[in-house]
């Protein structure tokens, strides 16, 4: 596959639709570790967007191949790779979580509670939710 960039939602006139809060997506899936998935969900909490998992799925389709981001290892709720619009990216994502140790049931899921990344909080996020400074 040699595509640029992967199909995702359209555009609107006038903005580019990667502002911050694609940019924390961003930065949030680059901190998942290899051999670890999260969900599109938890993604969406730890960027700061508690309930857009969707607005994850577009930012990872918006991705060009060549962007870095491991998008890959990035799943659904119940640990399966979503379908995507244009046939062969799930075998594609499936392929390299495999290659990185991630495996899958007969269902085509992974257990989250074995390959499920436990981001860990900023230091001044846990004090904060702790009550100390």
């Amino acid at each position: 596959m040699t595509k640029r960039r992967r199909s995702g939602p359209r555009r609107r006139a006038g903005g580019t639709g990667r502002g911050a809060g694609w940019e924390r997506i961003y930065a949030v899936v680059r901190r998942i570790p290899r051999g670890r998935v999260a969900s599109y969900g938890q993604v969406a909490r730890l960027a700061g967007r508690p309930g857009a998992a969707r607005q994850v799925g577009y930012a990872l389709a918006a991705l060009r191949e060549d962007s870095g981001v491991p998008w890959q290892r990035v799943v659904n709720a119940q640990g399966g790779v979503s379908p995507r619009a244009e046939p062969g990216w799930e075998a594609l994502q499936r392929r390299l979580l495999e290659a990185e140790g991630i495996r899958f049931d007969a269902r085509g899921r992974t257990d989250l509670a074995r390959f499920g990344w436990r981001a860990r909080s900023s230091g001044r996020r846990a004090r904060a939710r702790a009550g100390t400074r």
